[in-house]
């Protein structure tokens, strides 16, 4: 799966030192899936959440912080769309963040 952009998760790292090895680990996951179903990535992250239109909320480092996917299964592409905080992630719309 590519995952579009790491550059996302490189500059919130940058911000949040403490989220680093987390972030890596679940890029490192990610790159080597090959989801075709949502349920697959429930399989292998019990703890994420299934939205609507291929959106995904995992829950990072302790559950310290969220990251929002939007995945298209056909292209194998994974697409960055939000990572913060439980506040800041409270603060938004999960199925519709850009």
């Amino acid at each position: 799966m590519r995952v579009i952009a790491k550059r996302s998760l490189r500059q919130f790292w940058s911000l949040h030192p403490d989220a680093r090895g987390p972030l890596e680990a679940w890029h490192s996951e990610a790159f080597k899936a090959t989801w075709t179903t949502p349920q697959q990535i429930k399989a292998q992250f019990g703890s994420a959440s299934i939205l609507k239109n291929g959106r995904v909320v995992f829950n990072i480092g302790g559950n310290k912080y969220r990251l929002v996917v939007a995945i298209d299964f056909g292209r194998q592409a994974c697409f960055i769309k939000f990572i913060g905080s439980h506040s800041q992630y409270d603060a938004i719309d999960a199925e519709t963040v850009k």
